[in-house]
């Protein structure tokens, strides 16, 4: 049996939805799934024992801050990011792209690579397919993706083009030099909000989807609409017999849109960020604890979850925890959002299997107020 490979349990008849498992060497994720990010080999502000009682099936790294500190070699050396990290559950490291182009000081794009400096110290890297692919390779996920070059929102056709197309030459070039059979090389869907260069890019990639497909640059800032419209799509021309994960997006509306459009897997560091900020996901809609009204509030954040946070704690001492810098006030509320999104992508599953999934897409909006576009 491969360590790798999908099965697909049931598609709702009445929209894209698709309820999954996912098999890697480090165990099955049903899918959809929500990954949380541990950016720096960590998911900010909670315990890996934590996110396994959160129910959290598999989590992201980040190639690039791990290749700048503390450097992909010493992971390898470490045993592999599941030994230095401690989590023997699944792994997906990104390819490092998106960061080298957002948040490098200087960059400079060439077909052959990327030269850059770095946003630390401002020394000089060059990454280019071949050395991202060894970069993963050392890091050890399980699921490892593709370098790329994601243009930003906002970007003409012909820059959208010329980095849809370096995309696809860096993928073959990927392709090659990834030799692990023990971790699965996902390519990146690009062509930014240009409907016919994603369908190239699409059609383009698929020879080189073996386990999954990545689609990357949306979420960069467009409207939600805009973002919908390109799933729209894609949709009816996926490979049906692997799993499709769309890269940073991560807020309940967006989850639930997209698993509408046949997305299996998500990412997103909002999470965790709007915790450390004060700000719970529930499934009454977004609640800002820091807010004063929320002073002499002594109810759980949800009456729905049972994550530590809510079993155990008031929004009033969330409000208090956060208002007077306490670590842990960020900690409570990312376990709980944490918890919260992966719930809501176990509920969706449940509601596809059940074929009740376009109910549940009424109900979640009726409940939490959600825009809907």
């Amino acid at each position: 049996m491969k360590p790798f490979y999908y099965e697909l349990i049931k598609q709702d008849e009445r929209t894209g939805a698709r309820a999954g498992i996912l098999h890697t060497p480090h165990g099955d994720i049903l899918t959809p799934t929500y990954m949380p990010v541990g950016t720096q080999a960590t998911v900010k502000g909670i315990m890996p024992k934590d996110l396994l009682e959160a129910k959290s099936q598999i989590i992201l790294a980040n190639t690039y801050h791990l290749y700048m500190r503390p450097g992909d070699e010493l992971v390898k050396n470490a045993g592999g990011l599941h030994k230095f990290m401690a989590w023997d559950k699944p792994i997906l490291t990104d390819s490092g792209g998106f960061q080298v182009f957002s948040l490098a000081k200087l960059n400079k794009i060439k077909d052959e690579g990327v030269y850059f400096n770095s946003h630390i110290d401002g020394s000089l890297h060059f990454i280019d397919p071949e050395k991202a692919i060894s970069i993963e390779n050392n890091l050890g996920a399980d699921i490892i993706m593709a370098f790329d070059q994601c243009s930003p929102y906002g970007a003409n056709y012909e820059q959208s083009k010329t980095a849809m197309e370096r995309t696809l030459k860096w993928l073959d070039r990927c392709y090659n030099a990834h030799k692990n059979e023990n971790q699965a090389l996902f390519p990146i869907v690009q062509g930014n909000m240009y409907k016919d260069l994603r369908l190239l890019s699409l059609k383009e990639t698929m020879p080189y989807a073996k386990y999954g497909i990545g689609i990357g640059g949306l979420s960069v800032g467009e409207p939600k609409p805009i973002m919908y419209e390109i799933m729209d799509t894609l949709l009816p021309h996926y490979p049906e017999n692997m799993p499709r994960y769309l890269m940073g997006v991560g807020s309940p509306d967006c989850l639930v849109e997209g698993v509408k459009r046949g997305i299996d897997m998500f990412d997103c560091v909002l999470a965790t960020r709007i915790a450390r900020n004060g700000t719970a996901l529930t499934s009454r809609g977004k609640i800002v604890v820091r807010n004063g009204v929320y002073k002499e509030d002594f109810t759980p954040l949800d009456p729905e979850c049972d994550c530590y946070a809510c079993k155990n704690y008031t929004k009033a001492y969330l409000r208090h925890m956060v208002n007077v810098g306490e670590m842990m006030g960020g900690m409570l509320l990312s376990l709980h959002n944490v918890t919260y999104l992966n719930k809501l992508m176990s509920d969706m599953r449940n509601a596809i299997l059940q074929d009740s999934f376009t109910e549940f897409v009424e109900e979640f909006y009726a409940k939490t107020g959600e825009k809907r576009f």
